[in-house]
């Protein structure tokens, strides 16, 4: 079991916390979170680990922090 922080961006926050903990299983991606939180792959286009960018399949390690974005508008 991991613990990470999971923070939301702009849309995404709508009926959701914009920060929270959460505990997943080992293995476990951000897909697995988007999941859990019903956001649509199309919906979530930017993931950061810690910073850095970060695609669906990526591990995620015990301790780290997911930023989720959806598209950026341009203008």
């Amino acid at each position: 079991m991991v613990q990470i922080k999971v923070k939301l961006f702009a849309t995404l926050r709508n009926n959701r916390e914009k920060e929270m903990m959460m505990d997943l299983a080992e293995g476990a991606t951000p897909k697995d979170i988007i999941e859990r939180l019903n956001i649509s792959e199309e919906e979530a286009t930017i993931i950061m680990i810690n910073g850095r960018g970060a695609k669906l399949d990526t591990a995620i390690a015990d301790n780290d922090t997911v930023s989720i974005f959806p598209p950026v508008g341009g203008g």
